[in-house]
This record gives structure tokens, sequence and C-alpha cells, in this order.
């Protein structure tokens, strides 16, 4: 986050110091250069051409681009950004929020230092005492709609995104000549307008929205090794399919859809298969695997996923993963959209992919699989004190209340030995052990855990006091470690280890979890990575 805020102050202060020189010289030096030369004529034609009904759109157009509805418009995107998905889009609400913001700082900054009046027409509307250098309704459109814009064509899938972009495009262009029409701005306050507008939209996106991973560094003793991505052709061939759902979170209308998708794609005849209380999706799934089943559809959370990847896992037999649970971490790890029917509409166009698991045992816990993380402390007493009430009329912010609650616990003293290195000595308030690095909201909890690299990666928290909450969250933020990456030293807010195998000891028994549920207490986890053990249909991106 501190990298993205240095970038965006220091580009805004070029983009100011660029309008404004812009400015200075259509006011200066190429005021009588054409096409400059000829703006009062066209200030003059407009006027000449309004017309009653003209009067009226042009009115309502211009409103598009007013202060109080860009403001009103912007606080609505941001909320239905942050409610409407199953997992709020942080990112995007603060890239559209900053994006405005910005336009609106240096629209101010560049009416103080030029000072241009406004077109010598009989205007339509009361002049703001602003200069007319540069129309602020047309920068403060393009930062709005040219904003949606972006952010429907990089996060909407489906038809439909193109022409709603271009339709959000228009917007601006239309307030910039209805600002003109109505005598308020010349040619070049509207160009400026725009121009200021999209400057912003590319700086504020290139900091948030855009921007390399970077990756933990790998520890000494461990070998830097990555395993290639296993990838065969786009498609899959229909076979024999299963389809094991939890039908708490699946219900009819939902499995009616997945069976239209499936039947599209030539999967006809799916046998749908529910999961209960006794079985999560273990022995359905593994009951498929022997009856010849080709690809096993999953619909339900982390867990049932966590479940049907303990049978699949080194069979080779397809996964589909369809997210109806509360977090949905493979699914989003994976690049699928939470709209049940969509993301597996997409994993069937897609390739199958060979992703790790990771494998964990200790004390009182039996060996298992997970697709995503597992952890003790902090996490897991959050998991266990969350009710399935809470998770059902809140979803995951229940998550985050329960979190708060569970702050005053203790810290955990733990020894942590990985790849047979020296074991370490650590005091810690969560301890993950991750396959997959994002979780809700899309932050990258552990920026270098990947699916498909043969290792795992485990992330150490001790934030000691706010200030070591708000490094730690920094580093969350801007997705690399900020407090180090496992080599002895002073108390780091969060710690970063990359293995293969690693073994840690707890002083006295902690509360654990498994990909999101919550197993028995203990005092060991011992984890190691399967390389390749699962095979999952994943979308295609485009290059």
């Amino acid at each position: 986050m501190g990298r993205a805020v240095g970038v965006i102050v220091s580009a805004a202060v070029c983009q100011a110091a660029m309008m404004v020189g812009l400015g200075l010289l259509v006011t200066g030096p190429a005021a009588e250069v054409w096409p400059l030369a000829s703006e009062d004529e066209v200030a003059d034609a407009l006027a000449d051409a309004r017309t009653g009904t003209l009067d009226t759109v042009s009115f309502v157009v211009s409103e598009a681009g007013d202060t109080a509805t860009v403001v009103a418009g912007t606080l609505l995107a941001c909320l239905v950004l942050l409610l409407a998905p199953r997992l709020p889009r942080w990112r995007d609400a603060l890239f559209l929020a900053v994006a405005v913001s910005l336009q609106s700082l240096v629209f101010l900054v560049i009416t103080e230092a030029v000072d241009r009046t406004r077109p010598d027409v009989d205007r339509l509307d009361a002049a703001p005492p602003t200069s007319s250098y540069t129309s602020g309704h047309t920068g403060a459109a393009t930062a709005l709609y040219a904003g949606l814009a972006v952010l429907v064509l990089h996060r909407a899938r489906g038809p439909w995104r193109r022409p709603v972009a271009v339709l959000l495009v228009l917007v601006p262009l239309l307030v910039g000549i209805a600002r003109a029409y109505r005598g308020m701005h010349h040619p070049t306050d509207i160009a400026g307008g725009l121009l200021n507008g999209g400057l912003s939209l590319l700086i504020v996106g290139r900091a948030l929205l855009a921007g390399p991973h970077v990756p933990a560094a790998v520890p000494a003793g461990v070998a830097a090794r990555r395993q290639p991505a296993l990838r065969t052709s786009p498609g899959h061939t229909p076979g024999r399919t299963a389809v094991v759902y939890n039908p708490t979170v699946t219900d009819e209308a939902v499995r009616a859809g997945l069976r239209r998708v499936l039947e599209d794609h030539g999967h006809r005849g799916a046998e749908f298969v529910p999961t209960t209380a006794d079985d999560p999706g273990e022995g359905q799934t593994a009951r498929a695997v022997r009856e010849g089943a080709s690809l096993v559809v999953v619909c339900g959370g982390d867990g049932t996923i966590r479940a049907a990847a303990e049978a699949l896992a080194g069979t080779g037999v397809a996964l589909a993963v369809v997210p109806c649970g509360t977090g949905n971490l493979l699914a989003r790890n994976l690049g699928l959209p939470v709209r049940p029917a969509q993301a597996l509409a997409d994993a069937l166009r897609g390739a199958p992919h060979r992703i790790d698991l990771g494998r964990i045992e200790g004390d009182g816990m039996a060996p298992a699989h997970f697709t995503v993380m597992s952890g003790a402390g902090l996490d897991a007493a959050m998991l266990e004190s969350t009710s399935d009430r809470a998770k059902a009329l809140l979803g995951w912010p229940a998550y985050v209340m329960a979190g708060l609650r569970e702050l005053r616990a203790p810290r955990m003293r733990l020894t942590v030995g990985v790849d047979g290195a020296r074991p370490l000595r650590r005091t810690a308030r969560m301890v993950l052990v991750a396959n997959t690095g994002k979780v809700q909201g899309g932050a990258a909890l552990v920026p270098a855990a990947r699916p498909d690299d043969g290792l795992l990666d485990l992330m150490i928290l001790d934030p000691r006091g706010p200030a070591g909450w708000l490094r730690a969250l920094a580093s969350l933020v801007r997705r690399r470690p900020a407090g180090g990456t496992g080599r002895a030293g002073g108390p780091r807010p969060v710690e970063y280890f990359t293995f293969r195998h690693a073994e840690i000891l707890f002083e006295v028994p902690q509360p654990r979890e498994l990909d999101g549920d919550p197993v028995a207490p203990g005092r060991r986890i011992s984890a190691q990575v399967r390389p390749g053990a699962l095979t999952v249909l994943i979308p295609v991106r485009e290059e």
C-alpha cells in the first residue's frame, strides 16, 4: 500500500504539472493559433443551434457530470462492489473512489493556476467560481463512468460487457458536448477534462489493479526449484459425470442451472449425489471414481471441495469446482467466478491442470489433504467460534467479527523445522500452511503461494501493538512480505517460509483448522506437499 500511495502521489504531481502547463499554453502563446483561435466561433455556432428540446436534453446529460451526481454514483458503485459479490471487491472499489478523488484534486489545482474566462455567449447554467479550464463535469464523468467501463471489461464476463462498456465511455463525451452546448466551456476545456479524468484512471489503475506479483524469498536450506505447470489442450471430453453437492448450500434452482450447463457442454445424464453430515463428500466421490467417472463436479464450500479432493488425489480424474459456500477460496485462487453456473461453464470450457495438495497430520488428527490452507491459532479459533447461523446471515464478514473476539487470546510459543533445517523458536498469533495465497477480499495473505509450484508456504503472524498490526496489514495489501523471510533476527510482524516438508510443535495444544473446517486441538502439525496430485478444470485465459 505504501508503494501504491507513492506511485499515485508522484504521478499525480506530474499529472497536475502537465495539465497546468497545457492550460497556460492554451491561454497564452497558442491562444491565437488555429484551431484554438476558432473556439469562439464554435461557441457562437452552438448557441445559435439551441432549441427547447436540445436545452432539456443537454441539461439532463450535463447533470450526469454534476458533483452531487458523481459523488452519489461513486458511493453507490463502491457499496455494490463491496456488498453484492460473495467476496467484496476491495481493490475495485478503492480504484474507483481514488480515481474520482484524484481527478477532483488535480482539477482544483488547475483552476487555481490557470485563469480562463468562459465563452462569451448566453450561458444556460449559473457559472461556478472556477476557471473555464478544465471542464470539471467532463473530468468527473470520465473518472466515474470510464472507470466503471474498465471494471466491466476486466471483471465481468459475457457478451454484454463490451456494449455496456462502450455506453459508459460515451457518457463523459456526451457530458462534454452538453457543457459546450450550454455555453459553459470551450472545446479545449472539454478536451482537458477528458484528459484529466483519463490520466487519473491510468495512474490509479496501474497502482491498484496492475503490477507484478512479488513472491517471498526462499529461505536457506530449501531448494528453489519450482515445478512447471502441467497443462493439456483446452476443453474436456465428455464422459461419465458425477455431481457431488452439499444440499445445505445448493438448492434445486442451482442444481437445475448446473444440469443445463452440463447438457450444453455434452455431459448428459449426470448423476447428482448429495453429501451428508456423516460423509461430506469423500465417500460419494470415491464411489463415483470406482464406477468409472471421468469428471466429478463438486458443488459446495471449501470443506466439501477438500473432502472430494481427498478421494480424487492421485487418480487423474478431473475435478470441476463449483463455489457455493461462504469462503470459496480454492475457486477464487483458480480464477473461477463465484456464480455457480458461470463457474461450471468456464471450467468446462477450460483445460485440465494438475495442482498440488498439502498433506497434514498431527496428534489427535488423522492424516488428511488440503487444497487451500491449514493452520493453528487465531484463524482456527475464529473458524471454530463462527456459528453456521452467523455465516448464513452475514457471509464471510461473520469470520471477521469472530476474529476480533479472538484477538485477546495469548500468543502461541512454537518451534518450526523446515526441510531438515535447524529448528527456529517463535511466538505467534497465527500459523498458516498455504497451498494457495488469496483469502476473502482478494488479499494475498501468503504472496508466494502457488497451487502448482510443487511447494507449500508457511506464514507466521506475530504483530505486536498497533504499529505491528499496521505493518502486517501493509505487507498483506501490497502483496509482498514486509517482515522478513525466515532468517534469524528481531521480531517481525510477518514471516514467510517456503518448503516441501515442515514440522511445527506448540508448547501447549492449539486450535487447528483444515481448509476452513475446525479440527481437534493439538500440539503438533506435520505438513508436506504432494506435487500435481489433483487434476482440476481451470478456465483458459485469453492471451
